[in-house]
């Protein structure tokens, strides 16, 4: 049973899991392959000299796009290196990127964090991403405000704050409608394109009266840049089209209609392979207190081949391949480089997941966490610091969530609380933790040419680190006693 529950775990970490994430990372290659990237960055720096509002275009805006659209770990690496040709600091653009990444990493990679607590849980994973949407649009706005203070301090607050309330409203208010109303796998996608937008257009009509910069280095490579930005709105759109139609298909996969012909009973059902786990499925029982009854528990793996998100994401890939006209060898090669560079990450979602399952078939998880119920109703506040510790050990809020969402969910019927805002404060925790996470610090250093220089770099996220995850255990404490008709 024990080696059942770890192949089990495995290969849910493959499929949909590692799916979602090679089709996502390849659609990001073929916008870079066909130089339509260089497009996308050159649109957005064009819009402003002053670095405070560059970090907020570049390091937020665009950064939780493509925390979207592609995740673990490229979000940071991309926005670094393109800030450190801007003229920011090596040391300070990591340090800025891995802080300001924390807005969207819950919903990163389209939803995974959140689909995975599901899993690991038996709670709908939509009620989970709509929890984490009632969250995270308050520490958002708090995070912005926070790097302008990092960068410049109060008088880098009282010049800027109209275009962090731009930047970060728009990004709050679309990342609340769209987990509570569409589901946990577009928030990031949508939110950011709508802050990317807002912000562009309100930045048109606004700069601030100083214009801020760190020193002269790197303006020549600004004065260069915004010299090649005579891009017209047609080759804006065609450049920014691959990711447009990545959300066109996963928002199809998501709405109800299209997930219902996969459903029992659906046209499309037997497009859906269902497997009994052999000496598990309904071989293990979870019994009293853990659950109200002694309970079955059931080990099936759905590969649903056609339905999958991943699945989605691959066909906005191929339509991008279509629409600019790139070579299928071009094509063929790049998705080849796309699983050689994600092996590594893909054994290692596999493997934790993997562990996160024998954890949950074994009791483990819940045998930790009866003895965390035991600090009462303080365990409220520290629950997202188990997230914040997962993400740390592992680097990925998907991993802390695979490990630690199950155990959330016993203990918050042990000190009767909803099981819903605890595995929402684990993923919600967990994203105040990816600032330090090693894994995390190693790219943001390779990004801007500081190897060696890891531990500068933690130094320089740890404090904030810590004071954010004090912030979400209180805002998750408040939603379990105070303001319960926040949760869903």
């Amino acid at each position: 049973r024990a080696l059942a529950s770890v192949v089990y775990g495995f290969f849910y970490g493959l499929w949909p899991i590692a799916w979602i994430i090679i089709a996502a990372v390849f659609v990001y290659k073929i916008s870079v392959k066909t130089g339509q990237f260089d497009i996308i960055r050159s649109s957005i720096l064009s819009i402003t000299p002053d670095q405070r509002l560059q970090m907020l275009i570049v390091g937020f805006s665009f950064g939780a796009f493509l925390e979207g659209a592609a995740g673990f770990g490229a979000p940071v690496a991309i926005t670094a290196a393109l800030l450190v040709g801007l003229g920011f600091n090596p040391l300070y653009a990591a340090g800025l990127c891995l802080i300001v990444n924390t807005a969207p990493v819950a919903f990163g990679a389209m939803g995974i964090p959140i689909l995975v607590a599901g899993q690991v849980t038996g709670i709908d994973s939509f009620a989970i991403g709509q929890m984490v949407g009632r969250q995270l649009p308050f520490l958002t706005i708090i995070v912005l405000f926070w790097i302008m203070a990092i960068m410049d301090g109060w008088r880098g607050i009282k010049e800027t704050w109209p275009a962090v309330m731009v930047a970060g409203g728009s990004f709050a208010i679309a990342q609340y409608l769209s987990s509570n109303f569409l589901g946990p796998e577009l928030p990031d996608i949508i939110s950011s394109l709508v802050s990317l937008v807002c912000l562009t257009l309100f930045l048109k009509r606004w700069q601030p009266v100083r214009i801020f910069r760190f020193g002269d280095i790197g303006a020549s490579q600004v004065d260069m840049t915004l010299a090649r930005t005579r891009y017209t709105a047609g080759q804006v759109i065609r450049a920014w089209s691959p990711f447009l139609f990545l959300t066109a298909t996963v928002t199809l996969w998501s709405v109800p209609p299209f997930k219902a012909l996969f459903a029992p009973g659906g046209a499309m059902y037997d497009f859906v392979i269902n497997i009994s786990v052999p000496f598990l499925d309904k071989m293990v029982a979870r019994m009293p207190p853990v659950v109200s009854a002694a309970t079955p528990y059931a080990a099936v793996y759905k590969f649903d081949w056609l339905s999958a998100t991943g699945t989605a994401i691959l066909f906005a890939a191929l339509l991008s391949i279509v629409w600019l006209r790139m070579k299928p060898k071009d094509a063929l090669t790049t998705f080849a480089g796309t699983l050689k560079d994600l092996a590594l990450p893909i054994y290692s979602i596999g493997m934790v997941l993997a562990f996160a399952f024998i954890s949950n078939y074994s009791g483990l998880s819940s045998t930790l966490a009866l003895a965390l119920a035991h600090t009462g109703h303080a365990f409220t506040f520290f629950s997202p610091f188990l997230g914040w510790l997962g993400v740390f050990l592992t680097g990925s809020d998907t991993s802390s969530n695979a490990l630690f969402a199950a155990l959330q969910a016993t203990a918050a019927q042990q000190i009767g609380v909803s099981d819903i805002l605890l595995v929402a404060a684990n993923t919600t925790g967990g994203v105040t933790g990816k600032m330090i996470s090693p894994q995390s610090i190693a790219i943001a250093c390779a990004a801007v040419g500081l190897v060696g220089k890891e531990s500068d770099l933690f130094r320089f996220t740890v404090k904030h680190s810590l004071i954010f995850t004090c912030m979400v255990g209180l805002i998750t404490t408040l939603q379990a006693y105070v303001l319960t008709w926040m949760i869903p």
